[in-house]
């Protein structure tokens, strides 16, 4: 019984990191999409928001991401509420 449990306890954690993703809440102010280059646990992924919208957008990687954007650079852990004006990420 006990192997067992920790067999079930191994999987769960496996299965956790491997669908791992970061998920933010933007407002993008500017009239064109945007594409963000973020990097998360040494991974190269986009975060992309669609032009004049509110929505959710994901990162398919593990947090924190580093996400650059024209103003420098941002840490997102997910949850965050973001706002895009001029290419510049904000937290809101």
């Amino acid at each position: 019984m006990k192997r067992f449990l920790l067999c079930t306890l191994a999987f769960t954690f496996t299965a956790t990191a491997a669908t791992a993703a970061v998920t933010v809440d933007y407002y993008n102010k500017d009239s064109k999409d945007h594409s963000f280059e973020a990097i998360c646990s040494g991974s190269k992924y986009t975060l992309e928001v669609r032009s004049s919208t509110t929505g959710a957008a994901t990162i398919q990687g593990s947090a924190p991401c580093k996400v650059k954007h024209e103003g420098g650079e941002i840490s997102l852990s997910g949850g965050e509420k973001i706002e895009i004006k001029d290419g510049k990420i904000s937290l809101r």
